[in-house]
């Protein structure tokens, strides 16, 4: 009975990759630390297990083959899922969980979400997260249904604890050309209702709030806040929208807030709520974290706009 044929090793491409990222055996063995006879010596082997030639010489150098280069760029995959493997090990031994929910209100200010989750995907790269997007009621109830580890809102449901994370401003605008700019006065509240408001829908399920809703004669329900905004670009009505999110629109003049006498601007302080604070494991909490600091170190002074 014949014997089974030698298999090459992790390491013996882990080797060859070094080789030829660093440009050579000396380089190749300095970067991982072992001699260059030992790095000849696993080169040597690999080849010798393989049916196909995968450096060959030219010069005083070893170049890739063209067979080489299609080995080594599966091989790549390999060692990098490998490194993702050992990586997930080290992960759950040190009881980080494999997922954290996190519930956001959609008019949650881009930059700190943004930053706390590129600080969490490189911390904690084999945790998965699970980003729900929500308005109003939903958040609350996917906090009371135990949907979500965390979640960012503006009403902390009964039971609940939340700690303020950052101030949203909403304005109301509208197109630069829109007819209640033409006005050109202070807008009162039958000023508003007599022109279409676009509003956002509530996520939730059983308990929906019109929050904001003026009770104008014309109203638009949107699913989403960048749907609200497209429409206000196209002048078909009036919102209060979040600061941040059209910061380029007021920039370029293509929104302008209105001028009201009252109301202009409404403040709203969005918290970080914790499904289970005692029971919360330690990503759920690093993520936590990263948005208090990201959200601290975004927080400007807000200026109130009268026109």
């Amino acid at each position: 009975m014949s014997s089974e044929p030698p298999r090459t090793t992790l390491e013996q491409w882990a080797t060859l990759r070094a080789v030829v990222d660093h440009g050579g055996f000396e380089a190749a063995a300095e970067a991982l630390r072992r001699s260059q006879s030992s790095v000849s010596y696993s080169l040597k082997r690999l080849q010798e297990q393989l049916p196909v030639t995968v450096l060959a010489p030219q010069g005083r150098r070893s170049l890739l083959t063209d067979q080489g280069q299609v080995l080594l760029q599966r091989a790549r995959l390999l060692l990098e899922e490998a490194r993702r493997l050992e990586q997930l090990a080290a992960t759950l031994a040190q009881g980080w969980e494999t997922q954290v929910r996190l519930a956001v209100e959609i008019v949650m200010p881009p930059d700190p979400l943004l930053g706390a989750l590129a600080r969490f995907g490189a911390e904690v790269p084999q945790t998965r997260v699970q980003l729900i997007e929500t308005v109003l009621s939903g958040t609350s109830e996917a906090l009371l249904q135990h949907q979500v580890d965390l979640a960012i809102t503006g009403q902390v449901p009964p039971g609940f604890l939340g700690e303020p994370l950052v101030r949203v401003d909403f304005l109301a605008v509208a197109r630069a050309d829109h007819a209640l700019h033409r006005l050109e006065r202070p807008l009162t509240l039958e000023d508003l209702r007599a022109h279409r408001q676009i509003v956002i829908r509530d996520t939730g399920r059983f308990r929906q709030v019109d929050s904001g809703w003026l009770e104008a004669e014309e109203r638009w329900t949107v699913s989403h806040l960048l749907t609200a905004i497209a429409i206000l670009k196209r002048g078909l009505g009036f919102a209060w929208i979040p600061r941040a999110h059209i910061a380029t629109e007021l920039a370029r003049a293509e929104l302008r807030p209105l001028p009201l006498e009252q109301g202009a601007t409404r403040p709203e302080t969005l918290y970080l709520v914790y499904a289970d604070p005692a029971g919360a494991g330690p990503a759920t909490r690093a993520l936590g974290r990263w948005l208090i600091e990201q959200s601290a170190s975004a927080a400007t002074p807000q200026r109130t706009d009268k026109g």
